[in-house]
Order: C-alpha cells, then structure tokens, then sequence
C-alpha cells in the first residue's frame, strides 16, 4: 500500500526532499523525529498551511483557517464538543444511527456500494447527532448531494472560470449554507426538547459565555466545518475497517469473543439502543487494537501542509523561510522501524504483550499532532468503535465481487470502484453459511 512513486523517491533522496506543488518549491519530510519537529514547531517554525481554494470554500471563521490566539481560542470551545462528557451524550445517538443504516443495508436485495453509504451514514451522523438539525429525509438527500459537490472541490485549483472545480464548489458552498441557514433558523426560533446538548448548542453557549453572539455567518461556517470535520475521513476509515473485517475473519470472530466476554454480544442479539457506554467501549481492548491497526495501515489523509516562518535544520538541511513543507503520515508509519511487517494487517501489535507503538508517539499519528492534532479524533474513534461493535452483532456480510478493489489514495484513502458487499441480518434464513464460504463472511458495517 501507499504511493510507489513517493515511496521511490523517499528511498532515492531519503527522509527530506525537495519537490514542487502547483508550480511551487515544496520539501517533503517522513519520520518521526522530523515529523516530530514540524508539528511541535506551529506557530514559531511554521504555520499551517491550506490551498486558496479550500480557505475559501471552509471559510474564514473555521478553526483550520485561524492561527495564533483566535485558533487557541476557537480550539478550546471545539475541546468542549469532543470532550468525554460531550461525547457520552452523543453516544446513544451515534448507536442508533449506526442501528437503522445497518437494518436498511442487511434489508436491500442487492450489494451495496460501502463507500458511498459510509458517506452517507457520516453525513447523516453529522446532521442529526452533532448538530440536531431535524431536516425531512428528501431535503437531507438533497442535501447530501450538494455537499458531495462541495467536497470533491474543497481541494480543486482555485482557478474561478465557468464550470471550473473551484467554481462549482463555491456554488455548492452557496447552496448548502441556504439549506444550513434554514435549518439554523428552525432551531433557533423552535428549540426542541432534546436529552442532550449537540455540538452546535455548546458552540453557541461557548460564544455566549466569552460575551459574544455568533453571527449567522459565524454559525454557517462553523456548522459547515463540522460536517467536513466528521464525514470524509471517517467514511474513507469505515470503509477500510469492513474491508479488513472481509480479508480477516479470524479478527472478526476474536472481536466477537471480546464482545461475548463482556456480554454485549449474547447469542446473535445487538447490544440495545442506548446501552453502549463509554467506559464499556474503552474496556475492550482488542477492539481498540483493531481500530488502531485499521487507522495505520489504511490512515485516511496522507499527511499535512506547513509554511515555513523561519529558516531551520531538519536532517542536516537548511529549510528556507516562505517555502512549504509537507510531513507525510503514511510514508511515517511505512517506515517506523517500532513497526514490524508494516504490510501486515495485525491488530494484536497494539496489545499489551507487544505495544508495537510505545517507544515515541510520532511513529503513529493518525490524527496528526502538536497544536492542531485532529480535534474529531476521539469523535472518530467512537463511531468507528460502535460500527464495529455493531456490525459484529447484528450483520453478517460477503465481498460481492470476485476480488477486492485498487484503492487510491486521493484525494483521501478509498476504494477506486467502491466496495460491493452483500448485508445480511443475523436473523436471516439467508445467514446459513457453507464451510467453504465461511472465510468470505464477517459482521460489520
């Protein structure tokens, strides 16, 4: 896995090289020392970075655009939303929106394609969880589509010409925040009685508290950077995570021991709405190795982008102020040397008898680090924990293909074609499997 072209110049000119980006001198940096000293270095050796076209299209009042003390602020009230206290309450939520997606897929006739209904699960997962928008089923579709645009531009030259990707996300961008504004409004005026507080309602509290009223502008950015912040990278991981679940059915059964043992998983029966809780999900260790190993192997982001503040030595080179700097994930985790068989899908080398991944925590940085490591990382790893939990009782499923898809790696990790799986409900006649097609089958998504 991972770029063979990057990977050939990586052990051409080593840990740091110079290439260029859009026409622009950029160095390349892999490892975690140096890796290390990029991400410790925000604010003072580099600041971050994104291309004109995702600034603009995120907008100018979203954490990942602000630096110094307006990021260290805004980070504290995003802290808030991914709290532990915060995240108990998004819990039942998360579990039942896993629950129906899961029931609508194990009822379909035919093979789904997972990735684009991971996206859709996420997508829904941020609308209705994090931000208790109420929106009809037909305008969430819609709703989703446009968003989908939206995305798929996020990251487009920012060339504004008729019918350029730049142009068509702005457009999109437009269109949502009209739908995210009318949703905006409905909540505001006819606050509905709800067991907990979502996301958004700690941002506009946080807001108050420091004596300042969002703006509707402030909120649509902020709503907007939510969605992003939830959807692309955990579909792309939740994916991965069925397909391994696929390839390995010896790490599907070993999770359902785990689950048997701490009696979630009672004879096929689903763990009931509502009844997952936090210091459960943190008890399963096995569990936790899996998703770790499913965030190493097949980490959803290749790396991050920096501006250089100020001249500096990394690996004996001089790095020159004004230039960027790019510090690769994946190639860091393909070469950690505390890893061994990188290639090797193993959950058991995050257990306690081996912890691969003890001697230096820039070896493994799924979610980045330093100042701005990933705010939705703890956020992420719940979904991902209670899909799996979730898929291993109450689903069975088998590749609907012949052989699994190429995956490419931009702009985030996927299936080229999708993934084509057949769900089955544990409940179903269909669920009586051949020996010989007993290796094809898992529960999941």
């Amino acid at each position: 896995m991972g770029s063979g072209f990057q990977s050939s110049r990586r052990e051409k000119y080593g840990n740091v090289f110079k290439t260029h980006l859009l026409g622009r001198p950029l160095i390349r940096v892999t490892g975690a020392e140096n890796v290390r000293k990029i991400l410790m270095g925000e604010h003072h050796l580099v600041s971050t970075e994104w291309p004109r076209s995702t600034r603009m299209l995120l907008g100018p009042n979203t954490v990942s655009n602000s630096i110094g003390d307006i990021h260290r602020n805004k980070r504290k009230v995003y802290s808030k939303i991914f709290s532990h206290e915060a995240l108990e309450s998004y819990l039942p939520k998360i579990q039942l929106v896993i629950q129906d997606t899961l029931r609508a897929w194990s009822s379909h006739p035919e093979a789904i394609n997972v990735y684009q209904e991971a996206q859709k699960l996420t997508f829904r997962m941020a609308i209705r969880v994090l931000l208790g928008f109420s929106i009809p089923e037909e305008d969430l579709g819609h709703l989703f589509e446009v968003y989908q645009q939206f995305v798929e531009n996020v990251f487009s030259l920012p060339v504004d010409l008729p019918f350029s990707g730049y142009r068509r996300g702005i457009q999109a961008r437009q269109t949502l925040q009209k739908g995210l504004e009318k949703a905006l409004r409905d909540k505001l005026q006819c606050p509905q009685g709800k067991d907990y507080a979502d996301a958004l309602d700690i941002l506009i509290e946080s807001s108050k508290e420091q004596g300042k009223e969002m703006t509707m502008q402030e909120l649509k950015d902020g709503t907007l950077e939510l969605i992003f912040a939830a959807y692309a990278t955990t579909a792309s991981a939740s994916t991965s995570l069925i397909m391994q679940l696929l390839k390995h059915p010896a790490v599907l059964e070993k999770l359902r021991e785990e689950l048997r043992a701490h009696g979630i998983l009672h004879g096929g029966s689903c763990p009931c709405e509502g009844s997952l809780q936090l210091d459960t999900l943190s008890s399963l260790r096995y569990l936790d190795c899996v998703i770790k190993e499913v965030m190493r192997l097949f980490t959803p982001i290749s790396g991050g982008y920096r501006t250089v503040l100020q001249t500096f030595e990394l690996d004996g080179f001089q790095i020159p102020k004004g230039w960027s700097v790019m510090y690769s994930i994946r190639d860091t985790h393909d070469t950690a040397p505390v890893f061994k068989d990188v290639n090797v899908f193993d959950p058991d080398r995050f257990s306690q008898a081996r912890s691969e991944d003890k001697d230096g925590r820039f070896h493994y940085l799924p979610f980045g680090g330093g100042v701005r490591t990933c705010l939705g990382k703890h956020l992420a790893k719940l979904f991902l924990k209670v899909l799996a939990v979730e898929l291993a009782c109450t689903s069975r499923f088998e590749l609907a293909t012949r052989t699994f898809p190429r995956i490419t790696l931009v702009p985030i990790l996927h299936p080229v074609d999708g993934l084509s799986v057949k769900f089955f409900g544990l409940d179903s006649n269909q669920n009586k499997i051949l020996p010989e097609t007993e290796a094809m089958l898992s529960a999941t998504v």
